[in-house]
């Protein structure tokens, strides 16, 4: 479980843990952006994710990390050579802090008539500037409110400029969280990469016959059942260390160009995240 346990450190520190950390461990440090795929870029943080997709009708920027990784996201995108007004849609995979709070500057920097997509449930937590989280309380987890332009549903698809990109809720760790599918091209072949939201239990969250919100236990189920069925050679996430983003982007630098196609890895970590539910599930329901 050493990658899901790193992603629940990370999280865990951030969230719950006053004390400075430092820079190296800090998930919201700033961290140089690159080339994952032809049409895909890492424009991130050090662990909170954030994603560029270049199409010729203009850009596509999933995620927007907490409130200072925003700014950074779209420095990010400058630094490769990109004009973030060319933003024409910004999507969402969940609520939390850690990912939504930086997504009000990357609109600020965007295209006039962008338009932010985000499902029903996790959209109306973002309207609110997290307010209504069914688990996290207090201010130290709300930020800028940003409406969805577009509720997305279950096998939705957002498209621009040839890129078609297919919203999959994906639910449990939040109760709208969606995990995105879409063709990239590496090394010439192309490749279905994959997006993926969280499935993690965070500590505290309560499963079977007492849940932290109705039908959380079903939700994680039927996502466990839905993510066996998602293409994933393109393996990247809301957390880089869900894919072990350093160890691969070490590989990238030494000039392996598909080190990023990990499908292997992809499915290894969906069970490893299936196995720590079901061992929380049955500690909590013995």
């Amino acid at each position: 479980m050493k990658t899901l346990t790193l992603a629940s450190v990370a999280f865990t520190a951030a969230v719950f843990v006053s004390a400075p950390v430092r820079a190296a461990d800090d998930p919201a440090a700033p961290y140089p952006p690159f080339k994952i795929a032809d049409q895909l870029y890492y424009v991130g943080a050090n662990d909170y994710s954030s994603y560029l997709i270049v199409t010729k009708a203009g850009l596509i920027v999933i995620d927007g990390g907490d409130k200072p990784v925003g700014p950074q996201v779209v420095a990010n995108i400058k630094a490769l050579g990109f004009d973030p007004k060319k933003i024409k849609v910004l999507l969402s995979t969940h609520q939390h802090f850690d990912h939504a709070a930086g997504l009000a500057a990357i609109r600020r920097a965007a295209a006039p008539d962008v338009k932010f997509y985000a499902s029903a449930k996790d959209g109306a937590i973002i309207a609110a500037g997290g307010r209504g989280d069914p688990f996290l309380k207090g201010d130290r987890f709300t930020y800028e409110p940003v409406k969805p332009d577009v509720i997305v549903k279950d096998g939705d698809k957002v498209r621009l400029g040839g890129m078609t990109l297919t919203a999959h809720v994906t639910a449990g760790h939040t109760p709208g969280c969606t995990t995105w599918t879409f063709p990239v091209t590496v090394a010439g072949k192309t490749r279905q990469a994959l997006d993926f939201c969280s499935a993690s239990v965070l500590p505290g969250y309560k499963l079977g016959k007492t849940e932290t919100y109705p039908g959380q236990t079903a939700d994680y189920e039927k996502t466990f059942a839905t993510l066996k069925t998602l293409p994933c050679e393109v393996f990247v996430a809301a957390h880089g260390s869900f894919f072990d983003m350093h160890a691969k982007k070490a590989k990238l630098d030494a000039g392996q160009t598909d080190a990023f196609v990990d499908p292997d890895g992809c499915k290894a970590f969906f069970d490893k995240a299936e196995a720590a539910f079901r061992a929380e599930l049955k500690k909590q329901n013995p």
